[in-house]
């Protein structure tokens, strides 16, 4: 079996760091209800590892066989990236085939012109073809599509018995509700009503648990992952940011963009929650960790509810210290680098998250209705990134302006976002966010925004600049958007979200810094003796 010699090194970007949470609090019914949750999240791995590579399963059996430490660390790196890919510049450490566009969801040689060409040779096929919630393969006749519900069967039924007995133990009528609507999605692939009552959730223990994200589609990015979050909600943090809930319509009608493009009838129950993660699997448990989510990505539920955001704090102060400090101190320059602020990267974060609810979300293209990811496709995750970003940036200077947060926040804030995109565009740019954070660096570089010393090869920002810039920026992102114009996507991501020399001199210094952490989860430990 062909290993790359260097996987030990590659593993070694990913710290083993403890992502603990305090459970002391928490009544002997809530800690049963977050054994059963714990315990529901498992099979959880076991989907996504078929999502991200049908044969993924008997490579690993495989590979697990094999007895060198180069292949015990093999292995360590196939579980944290769900596949034999390198999450991060998209090589194969095991084997040498490429990494298919299409993940597991489709056949792995499909290219997008064949099924392009059977929905529109067999259009009452097209809407299951393009489902979230179907895979794609091909038989006699062509191609075929199999409901999650039945791909994944034998790992759903002990997902829908560990979520039913936390249901029946949990003494909170809205986990209750949640718990039972995910079992009832979970055999019908449908996730309107359990989305709904997620939104509606206001329990101390809480679970996001189902197919959501699209990024593991790099061939269309119709197809959903499965993921799970398994949290403790700090109510008293949470009550603190619920303010901000109050200004996004005013901050949906303060975006750069003429107002019919504008989205005011979207739902502005949005809940924000300040959580400790206490376990995570799926798609958001390979390669880079979650910080914060913002779901459901239904545009139905967005419009009825808007959207919950959740903000992992162990998580981010893990990164925040243990990552974004020591990058900061190689590539920032000494004035930036005194305004680094744990607070910024937090309301940043946090800002990020509340954006994705913001913009254009179902549009109008000649005189139909659509939807930007179904305009955008493969390219939509990259440029929706750069939005959050950018607008979360926007956003929290409005917020300034108005009041709501402290003025004297703005030059930290600049300083940590600086700092922010030298660690996301370590995750690759051929990854979502790492591409969408490269569209950003090298826009504002362009712009003078951005500056490289010549003589110490540090980075500094204008911040007398940055506002003007980040509304310009915004404004063009949010047009394309608008527009479901693909090819200005396409043009964007093209020539702003790539590798550049600058980019490379400073990735270059940061070597010996962990890439990301690798999580290990003692309070799921403590509850049932998980491995995590």
């Amino acid at each position: 079996m062909r290993i790359l010699p260097d996987v030990s090194a590659r593993l070694a970007r990913f710290v083993p760091t403890p992502i603990d949470a305090d459970l002391d609090a928490l009544s002997p019914e809530e800690r049963e209800v977050l054994a059963h949750l714990v315990r529901a999240s498992l099979p959880i791995d076991e989907i996504f590892l078929r999502q991200s590579f049908a044969e993924a399963p008997a490579l690993r059996e495989a590979l697990a066989k094999e007895a060198s430490p180069l292949a015990k660390d093999a292995l360590v790196y196939f579980d944290l990236s769900a596949g034999p890919w390198d999450r991060l510049d998209q090589a194969p450490f095991v084997g040498e085939m490429p990494r298919p566009p299409g993940a597991g969801y489709y056949p792995v040689d499909m290219t997008k012109e064949e099924l392009e060409a059977h929905m529109a040779a067999s259009p009452g096929e097209a809407d299951a073809l393009r489902s979230l919630y179907t895979l794609v393969r091909r038989a006699e006749k062509g191609l075929v599509t199999i409901p999650y519900r039945d791909a994944f069967r034998v790992f759903l039924g002990p997902v829908a018995r560990e979520l039913e007995a936390a249901r029946k133990a949990s003494k909170d009528e809205g986990l209750s509700h949640y718990l039972g609507a995910v079992v009832e999605a979970l055999g019908v692939d449908d996730y309107y009503a359990s989305d709904i009552a997620w939104m509606d959730m206001a329990s101390r223990v809480e679970v996001t648990i189902g197919p959501y994200e699209t990024y593991e589609d790099r061939l269309f990015g119709y197809k959903a992952a499965f993921t799970s979050f398994v949290t403790v909600i700090d109510p008293s943090a949470s009550s603190t940011l619920a303010r901000l809930k109050s200004e996004l319509p005013a901050m949906e009608q303060n975006l750069p963009l003429p107002d019919e493009h504008k989205n005011p009838n979207r739902g502005t129950d949005s809940p924000i929650r300040v959580a400790d993660l206490v376990f995570s699997a799926g798609d958001t448990r390979a390669g880079v960790q979650t910080l914060a989510f913002n779901l459901p990505n239904d545009e139905r539920v967005r419009e009825a509810k808007g959207s919950k955001n959740v903000l992992l704090r162990n998580v981010m102060k893990a990164k925040f210290e243990g990552i974004l400090r020591p990058i900061a101190a190689r590539v920032l320059a000494p004035e930036e680098l005194g305004r680094l602020s744990a607070d910024a990267f937090f309301h940043h974060t946090l800002l990020h998250e509340l954006s994705h609810g913001l913009g254009p979300g179902r549009i109008v293209v000649d005189g139909a209705s659509t939807e930007v990811r179904l305009r955008l496709l493969e390219l939509h995750s990259p440029l929706e990134e750069a939005k959050a970003d950018v607008m979360g940036i926007y956003n929290l200077l409005f917020l300034m302006d108005r009041g709501v947060l402290p003025a004297e926040g703005r030059s930290a804030l600049f300083s940590t976002f600086l700092a922010g995109m030298f660690r996301a565009t370590r995750f690759g740019v051929e990854e979502a966010h790492g591409k969408g954070t490269a569209l950003q660096f090298h826009w504002l570089m362009e712009k003078g925004v951005i500056r490289e010393d010549a003589a110490s090869g540090l980075f500094s920002i204008d911040h007398d600049a940055v506002p003007a810039a980040i509304r310009e920026l915004l404004g063009e992102i949010l047009l394309v958007q608008a527009r479901g114009d693909k090819e200005g996507a396409r043009a964007m991501l093209s020539k702003y979200g790539v590798m550049s020399a600058a980019l490379e001199r400073a990735l270059g210094k940061l070597g010996d810094i962990p890439v990301d952490i690798r999580p290990i989860y003692p309070a799921a430990e403590r509850l049932l003796g998980v491995r995590s």
